[in-house]
């Protein structure tokens, strides 16, 4: 099994920066790759970036130029810098990771932007 857990949430104002992490624990190894999504209120959870273990990312073309997915392989945590934040980035975000095939999800943390 593998735990993930979010910190880094919260009430930002439109243009402002927000950091999220996500710290893995539990059955770590062979985690390949790991990534944010994140759901708005009465949208689909959607894909906003993930990042293999070795350093290939993805972005949603509506996240590209703004925000910048990380990884610390050795700690097993993956990061989420996001700049210039919109009202549209508000939403419950959720780690998450993949293992042989399984994704494993933390419990979200809430990004609120306000206009």
């Amino acid at each position: 099994q593998v735990q993930l857990v979010e910190s880094g949430g919260g009430l930002v104002q439109a243009g402002g920066p927000l950091r999220l992490s996500c710290a893995a624990s539990g059955s770590t190894f062979r985690i390949n790759v790991m990534g944010w999504y994140r759901q708005a209120p009465g949208k689909q959870r959607e894909l906003v970036a993930d990042i293999t273990s070795g350093g290939t990312t993805n972005y949603a073309d509506s996240v590209k130029g703004r925000f910048t997915i990380s990884r610390d392989n050795a700690k097993y945590t993956v990061y989420l810098q996001m700049n210039s934040l919109k009202p549209e980035d508000t939403g419950l975000y959720y780690c998450n990771a993949v293992k042989l095939n399984y994704r494993y999800w933390g419990q979200g943390t809430q990004v609120t932007v306000s206009s």
